[in-house]
């Protein structure tokens, strides 16, 4: 078994990366996290430091409690070093703190054999990975390919203030966060968004070469990420979420596939400020084709998923909306038991 292997979301999960909450916080206020994140907000009334203890500790216990589930399912389960996330870094032109080790789906991506280290757009997270390096020089000296995107200038004119319903990151350089991806064998989705632009897409697509197809979706979800817009199941089977993407605009890859539109969501509400919406209740974890890990609150998305034969393990990130990660955000999935295939 090679150390790295996924080449889709559904395949039987044999060996994940685990985040971790430990040393969370808002980071200084500036520009890319105000534009990208807080567009609502005016610079000066950015959130910024520490997460409450509470949170922090009760997350860690949700992650425990999330990582003996998947050990009980013979799920190898790694976790990231915890960093200083308080020091100041930069460069000549912008001047930042980190973020978190929360959620490793954002900035690594998986592919075949090739762990992606994605260009993130948000300057709190420009050395986010090295919480992971630990991991990933195993991984290299275990024969998996490691590979790193150009780090970008992140300039302020990087940043476009046209509010929140509209793209607001520019395209001067490639930058996108892993969490923009979706695996669907030989295709990969994109979204363009805030967190995604077209040069990253295309940056992507040269590395992967003429064995995939990456495609780019637009005018579906601004803001940040793809997983609590769509969920890709298993073959043929996808969950869409219904308040974000119209009928009208279903991507053309799901044409011959069967579309489960989700439900309304549950609010499981937050501490402070909100650092996702409410839809963070579709961020959920497929284990295998017939078996998702998802939030014990999403009672009417639980009663879909079973209807369509899937088995679902509820548990809970009772923060997952003020620190912004549900369980697939929340984990990177490194080994799954399967073959490239093309599925459209």
């Amino acid at each position: 078994m090679r150390p790295v292997s996924v080449h889709n979301e559904w395949d039987p999960l044999e060996e994940i990366i685990v985040g971790t909450a430990i040393g969370a916080q808002f980071p200084k206020a500036e520009r890319s996290f105000q534009i990208l994140e807080f567009p609502q907000h005016q610079l000066s009334d950015m959130p910024s430091g520490p997460f409450p203890d509470f949170v922090i500790e009760e997350t860690e216990e949700d992650l425990e409690a999330l990582v003996a589930v998947l050990k009980k399912l013979n799920v190898r389960v790694r976790r990231p070093d915890v960093t200083d996330l308080s020091k100041s870094f930069g460069s000549s032109e912008w001047q930042s703190s980190g973020l978190y080790n929360y959620c490793p789906r954002d900035i690594l991506l998986c592919v075949d054999d090739m762990i992606i280290e994605s260009p993130s757009p948000l300057r709190a997270r420009y050395f986010e990975v090295h919480a992971y390096q630990n991991l990933l020089i195993e991984y290299m000296q275990n024969g998996c390919r490691w590979l790193s995107a150009p780090k970008g200038r992140l300039a302020d004119e990087s940043y476009l203030e046209t509010g929140a319903k509209h793209v607001r990151l520019g395209n001067l350089e490639p930058a996108f966060d892993a969490a923009n991806v979706l695996r669907m064998g030989e295709d990969l989705l994109y979204l363009v968004s805030s967190t995604g632009n077209e040069l990253g897409c295309q940056w992507l697509q040269s590395i992967l070469g003429s064995r995939y197809r990456v495609h780019p979706l637009h005018d579906l979800y601004v803001d940040t990420h793809i997983d609590s817009t769509i969920t890709l199941l298993r073959p043929g089977l996808v969950l869409i979420n219904s308040d974000r993407v119209p009928k009208h605009k279903l991507p053309a890859v799901f044409k011959n596939w069967d579309v489960l539109w989700s439900p309304e969501v549950v609010d499981i509400g937050y501490t402070g400020q909100p650092y996702a919406t409410k839809w963070i209740g579709l961020n959920f974890l497929m284990v295998n084709p017939n078996l998702a890990i998802v939030d014990k609150n999403q009672l009417p998305l639980i009663k879909a998923l079973e209807s369509h034969r899937i088995e679902v393990i509820p548990l809970e990130l009772r923060h997952a909306r003020t620190l912004g990660g549900g369980f697939h955000c929340v984990t990177l999935d490194v080994v799954r038991k399967g073959s490239l295939e093309n599925y459209l």
